[in-house]
């Protein structure tokens, strides 16, 4: 299988380039800095700086996780501006090309979050619940998604992973939490109840390639696992995987205060199910928060 992705340098898209390879796929990353792409996604995979470069070649696949990072810091007019780009923007250059080939891959894997919600509160979130509020992550996802959704018009397949938070050690939230909990300054976001819904990064991996293969799947999918965990249970979780104290709270004033409208990724949440992976037929390999942590942080 002949396989294109966007954001392939990145922690998801790297993973998923050695977990294909390993199967034989054949393996192309569009990037911005192609001579890159070997040492980063392996010797194998692909880099091309333009999608022009492939017109005349086969696809079998598409997946799109191209997106400068939401929480790296906090949403200025030109950072939103730069979110939008990064993903909406990139997505419309992507369906542009497709459009104008005559062979069309049989499936777009594209990004989302289960930010798509809003904050939910104590509601259960499955893939048929309506959107809870309107932020700016909820209007960024949505309109991700809507535009990922017009390759259907193309005969495409398409899958949209509302992705929770990842656990890596190597990348994304957990990276940066494990500094301040190694020095027992952790300790809950706010009073702690908001739901996190998150999921071990080997599930991450094997979902997108469930997702990929699974001829029925199209539409939206929660990646995340079956048991999400506030934010006090996680941050419990983690100080007894690191064997550290977690009692210095972060106040939501302060939250606010240093990051503005971006503290509602902190302080609100989304009690996400993901009804629809199970019903397919997914296994989960952690389903519980706490034996997560301990597999991913147990050498630290």
């Amino acid at each position: 299988m002949h396989i294109l992705l966007t954001g392939g340098t990145g922690m998801i898209g790297r993973a998923l380039c050695a977990y294909w390879a390993e199967q034989g796929h054949r393996l192309t990353v569009w990037s911005r800095q192609p001579a890159k792409v070997a040492e980063l996604c392996g010797p194998s995979v692909r880099g091309i700086a333009r999608l022009e470069e492939l017109t005349d070649e086969p696809l079998d696949a598409v997946v799109n996780l191209a997106g400068a990072p939401i929480a790296d810091r906090p949403w200025s007019k030109k950072r939103k501006a730069l979110l939008w780009a990064s993903r909406i923007g990139l997505t419309e250059q992507l369906l542009a090309w497709l459009h104008s080939r005559e062979q069309q891959p049989a499936v777009l894997l594209s990004g989302s979050a289960v930010g798509w919600y809003g904050d939910g509160g104590e509601q259960e979130l499955n893939e048929n619940t309506p959107r809870v509020t309107d932020d700016f992550a909820a209007q960024l996802c949505g309109a991700w998604e809507e535009t990922a959704l017009r390759a259907e018009a193309l005969g495409i397949r398409v899958v949209l992973v509302r992705t929770g938070l990842v656990l890596n050690p190597d990348g994304g939230m957990l990276k940066r939490l494990l500094l301040p909990f190694k020095l027992g300054l952790g300790g809950r976001l706010g009073d702690g109840r908001q739901w996190m819904p998150w999921i071990h990064f080997a599930d991450q991996i094997a979902l997108m390639d469930f997702l990929l293969q699974h001829s029925e799947a199209r539409g939206p999918y929660n990646a995340c696992a079956p048991l999400p965990a506030r934010n006090a249970e996680f941050t419990k979780a983690m100080g007894q995987a690191l064997s550290r104290p977690t009692l210095l709270p972060v106040p939501a004033f302060a939250l606010r205060a240093g990051l503005g409208e971006m503290s509602g990724l902190l302080l609100g949440g989304q009690r996400a199910v993901p009804m629809r992976l199970l019903e397919a037929g997914f296994s989960f390999r952690f389903t519980h928060l706490d034996v997560a942590l301990v597999d991913l942080l147990g050498h630290h």
